[in-house]
Formats: structure tokens, C-alpha cells, sequence
């Protein structure tokens, strides 16, 4: 390891001891809940995430009872977390988990990519806190303590000039490039810990360096927009499942939508638009067709 990261190595392992955030799903080396907090953790702030994440457990203990609940069920119980596509991701990877690995987790990244919804942060996410295993975990709180260090005043920096630097720095073996851990403690889970409490200390206390990376985007406005109309007609559906209506119509849909749209002073919905955005959840698996124009949640 070059000279010039072993005292980044030594501040940032130091920074995670005083920083050090005291998380539930730090205290288990369980895949399965290891995986949900870091999809939770994607959109959500870490204070929902910790009493979301227990619920959710306490809900679908495994990955086996995620595989088999209904497709109504995970979708309310995720509620409230945004983005309602990634409890289907969820649910459709716990399926494939129990049926091509008799739900036991790969640890290998291709594999764990391959799954529904996982990409390479989330898939070495579970590689570095489940299985302590090196590897590149670009996520945005690591990308800051990079960015912060290693690009200070750089604008537009591309990823594939981060990699270089989060491998040389990640403990593990050194024929293979890595950092060769300085002591028992220096291990690819705990240096990521670490990572993790120093990117959240530094957005808070220092201009936001995840800003000056290529990658950054500002998130698209929810209000109004097609995304939180689909948000609305899955609630919708989600209330009538709840109250044991067997379906809705499009134009008990399309009211209801509206009526949500006029309390926010904005136009009302057309109706083909309205039946495009159905056609568009029921093609997603979030809903279906159980009759000529009436719907229901559930694939």
C-alpha cells in the first residue's frame, strides 16, 4: 500500500472509533438482515430506518417468509419507505434465494447482483458486513470521505477514479491489492463502519463532497410527479385490500386520485392517463386485473 493512504487509513480508523454509530444491524452477521438494512438505508434516513428495519423483521423474520408472503403484504409493510418497486425487488430476490440457493446467501458479487433489485453496493454491502469480505463499497457516505480527501476541489470526478483509491485502502490480502490489515480489528467490516460514520460526520460539518462527483444527481420532486401518482393508486389499493374490498374500478381509482390532486391545487388526471398508470403497476407486478376494468393488489 502506497505511503501517502496509511495516514488516511490511520485518521479515518480513528475517526470510526469516535464516531462510531451503535446500529442494530451492526450487531448481526445475518445476511438476510444485513440485506434489508442496506436497502433502507438507500432512500431513508438512519433514525426511520431504525425502527422500519425492526418492524420488518419482526413481519419476515427470513428470507424464506419474505419468499412466501403475498405481494400485498410486503408492499405494506414498506409503505412509508418510498420507492415501491424495491419491497417487489425484495420480495421477487427472497424467491429466487429460496429456490436457487435453498436461501442461503451467495458471497460471490456476480451472484449476488444477479439477484433481483441488488447491485454492486448493495451486493457488497452484504459482502463486507455479513461476510467480512474485501471489496469496492461505493456508497455515498464512503464516496464523500474519498471525494473529501483525495479530490478536494475537483468537480465531475468519475467513480472509476475512486476504485483505485477504495481498494488500496480496504483491508485484505495484499497479493490481491489490498490494505494489509494492521492489526485483528482492521478488517474489511469494521473499516467500512468506519467509512460509513466519517462520510455522515464530514456531510454534516463540511461542504457536501458527493456533490463534486460525476454520479451526483439532485433527486427528482416527488409532488405531482408520475412516480407519486403511483404512490397514490397502490395506497389506494393497498386501503382496499385492507377494508376486504374484492377490487377497484378505474373510475374509483381515477376519483380517488383526483381528489388526492385537488387538495394539492394541481389538475386533475385523465382518465387515460390514469388507466396507463395501472396498466404500467399491474405490468410491474404491483397489481392486477381481476375482472374487466376492476383491480386488485397482489401479482
Amino acid at each position: 500500500m502506497n505511503e501517502p493512504t496509511n495516514p488516511f487509513r490511520a485518521h479515518v480508523r480513528a475517526e470510526g472509533v469516535r464516531l462510531y454509530r451503535d446500529l442494530p444491524w451492526r450487531d448481526t452477521r445475518d445476511p438476510y438482515a444485513i440485506w434489508i438494512s442496506e436497502v433502507m438505508l438507500q432512500q431513508t434516513q438512519v433514525p426511520r430506518v431504525l425502527t422500519r428495519w425492526e418492524e420488518w423483521l419482526e413481519r419476515f423474520p427470513s428470507v424464506f417468509a419474505l419468499a412466501e408472503a403475498p405481494v400485498g403484504d410486503v408492499l405494506a409493510a414498506w409503505q412509508g419507505m418510498g420507492y415501491n418497486r424495491r419491497a417487489l425487488a425484495l420480495k421477487s430476490a427472497a424467491e429466487t434465494l429460496v429456490e436457487s440457493y435453498d436461501g442461503v446467501f451467495p458471497c460471490d458479487v456476480k451472484e449476488l447482483c444477479a439477484l433481483p433489485g441488488i447491485g454492486p453496493a448493495t451486493a457488497q454491502g452484504i459482502r463486507s458486513f455479513a461476510f467480512d469480505l474485501p471489496g469496492v463499497y461505493l456508497e455515498t457516505n464512503v464516496r464523500t470521505v474519498f471525494l473529501h480527501h483525495f479530490f478536494p476541489d475537483v468537480p465531475a470526478v468519475p467513480d472509476r477514479e475512486l476504485v483505485p483509491q477504495i481498494v488500496r485502502a480496504c483491508p485484505g490480502p495484499p497479493e490481491d491489492g489490498w490494505a494489509e490489515p494492521v492489526d485483528a480489528e482492521d478488517t474489511p467490516r469494521s473499516w467500512y463502519y468506519a467509512l460509513l460514520d466519517y462520510g455522515a460526520h464530514l456531510k454534516k460539518t463540511v461542504p457536501n463532497p458527493s456533490r463534486r462527483s460525476k454520479s451526483y444527481t439532485r433527486q427528482s420532486k416527488f409532488e405531482g410527479s408520475r412516480r407519486q401518482k403511483r404512490a397514490h393508486l397502490v395506497r389506494v389499493l393497498l386501503g382496499a385490500r385492507e377494508a376486504g374490498a374484492p377490487a377497484l374500478s378505474l373510475d374509483e381509482l381515477a376519483a380517488s386520485l383526483n381528489e388526492s390532486e385537488a387538495a394539492s391545487a394541481r389538475p386533475a388526471v385523465a382518465r387515460d392517463e390514469v388507466r396507463s398508470i395501472v396498466d404500467e403497476l399491474a405490468r410491474e407486478g404491483f397489481c392486477r386485473e381481476v375482472s374487466p376494468d376492476a383491480w386488485r393488489i397482489g401479482s
